[in-house]
């Protein structure tokens, strides 16, 4: 983190710092070392992050969410169980009856009804739904959340760049070959503060700490420099993060109990409201995981109750993020690894099924009310516009502006692509 060595060096005496100061002091160049790429980087290109700054919300619905109980319910079949359709917004457009107040919402959403995969397995699947790559022995490909966080810089953003809340399954994709520095900072419940995130002492005393840190360090950073530096830089960032006012967006007592009630209870809903606060203070991705959609038993009592979790935060973020003018530059996927099987088994359940399951997504000149792809009747098969796993990584940095056949060097020398193949779903856009 070069760029933090800048700020601590011109920072001003009460800790804060200028936008206009960083930027005029790194866009001078004057003796900066190689180290200082990143600086460098965000400087020559402040003007267009600065017109850009785009930013993604993740709502990862870990287990794998039945399509029939959510966005391609199936009425008239046997497949699609005791679950109903309801109308939405869009005239002709019909979902599940579980999810009453995203139905308000559909002139903000689009569903593709139509993504399909190779991969049931859980670990296997979700390292292909957050990376776009099925996960090798040679290669840690970062997820799609570290691409932005390092595609799409935000120097005015003093907390972390990726924040995960909420999750609790043992499948985690880090930020692979990009590196520590685009690491997930992980909130496992929202609606409390970040564990030792805050300083025991004045912060004039913490910042003594930690030169008096690196004073011991000096003998061992001549035997060991890069080891050292990498340290000194995680402490660093660390030591601006919790040091930072934008800290409080953490604290979701700040927000009017009227927003709180729009959002409603429970941790995906506290995760939801805390993904709107952290955007608004222009952290890159935040993904908000929502648990148990792995019903092989008890779908239709398991999946409503799902849904009631998720219907009216979903909805409320939609609305609250195109009220403050958020939603025209921020991404909103809901996804999990696959969908569930058409057939349901013998104990009232449904198993996975990544041959044909829903997506949905928002925001950043996706456009509203539109529903691509067709599955047949029995929704076994896919019978129109069926969209790869890469089409929609294709399709999420469409919406971006971040090239997709950007390559990136592997430590072992293997030159690897944001995204291999596919093609964005254009009838989204426009």
């Amino acid at each position: 983190m070069a760029w933090q060595l800048i700020v601590q060096a011109r920072a001003r005496k009460d800790g804060t710092f200028h936008r206009r100061q960083w930027l005029r002091m790194v866009g001078t160049g004057a003796a900066l070392s190689p180290m200082l790429g990143w600086a460098d980087f965000v400087a020559t290109r402040a003007d267009e992050l600065k017109k850009r700054n785009k930013q993604c919300i993740l709502l990862w619905m870990q287990g794998g969410p039945s399509q029939f109980e959510t966005w391609d319910p199936k009425p008239r079949h046997a497949n699609g169980g005791s679950t109903k359709a309801i109308s939405t917004q869009v005239p002709g457009v019909h979902i599940a009856e579980h999810l009453p107040q995203l139905a308000k919402q559909m002139h903000r959403l689009a569903v593709i009804r139509t993504v399909s995969s190779r991969e049931g397995s859980h670990p296997r699947a979700t390292a292909l739904m957050h990376t776009s790559y099925l996960p090798t022995p040679t290669v840690k490909y970062p997820s799609f959340g570290a691409v932005v966080a390092q595609q799409l810089p935000n120097p005015e953003c003093e907390l972390p760049p990726v924040v995960q809340i909420g999750r609790q399954g043992t499948v985690a994709v880090g930020a692979g070959f990009l590196g520590m520095e685009y690491a997930p900072f992980v909130v496992p419940q929202a609606g409390q503060p970040p564990q030792n995130s805050q300083i025991l002492t004045s912060a004039s005393r913490f910042r003594r700490r930690l030169g008096l840190l690196e004073e011991l360090e000096e003998e061992f950073a001549k035997e060991a420099p890069q080891l050292v530096q990498t340290h000194r830089q995680l402490y660093r960032k660390t030591a601006r993060m919790i040091l930072s006012p934008q800290m409080e967006a953490f604290d979701l007592s700040q927000e009017p109990d009227s927003v709180r009630r729009q959002y409603g209870q429970g941790n995906f809903a506290n995760g939801c409201l805390l993904a709107r606060r952290l955007v608004e203070r222009g952290v890159p991705f935040v993904e908000v995981s929502l648990p148990g959609w792995d019903t092989h038993s008890d779908n239709f009592q398991r999946t409503p109750q799902l849904c009631r979790q998720l219907d009216q935060p979903f909805a409320a973020l939609l609305e609250d993020l195109d009220r403050r003018g958020l939603l025209e530059r921020t991404l909103v996927i809901w996804m999990g690894e696959f969908g569930r099987t058409p057939r349901i088994n013998p104990r009232s359940g449904r198993d996975h099924f990544p041959r044909a399951f829903s997506v949905a997504l928002a925001g950043a000149g996706i456009r509203g009310g539109v529903v691509i792809g067709r599955t047949s009747a029995d929704g076994v098969t896919i019978e129109d516009r069926p969209v790869s796993v890469a089409d929609l990584f294709r399709t999420f940095c469409r919406a971006l502006e971040i090239d997709a056949d950007h390559e990136y060097m592997t430590p072992i020398g293997r030159p690897i692509k944001i995204v291999d193949g596919g093609q964005a779903v254009e009838e989204l856009f426009g």
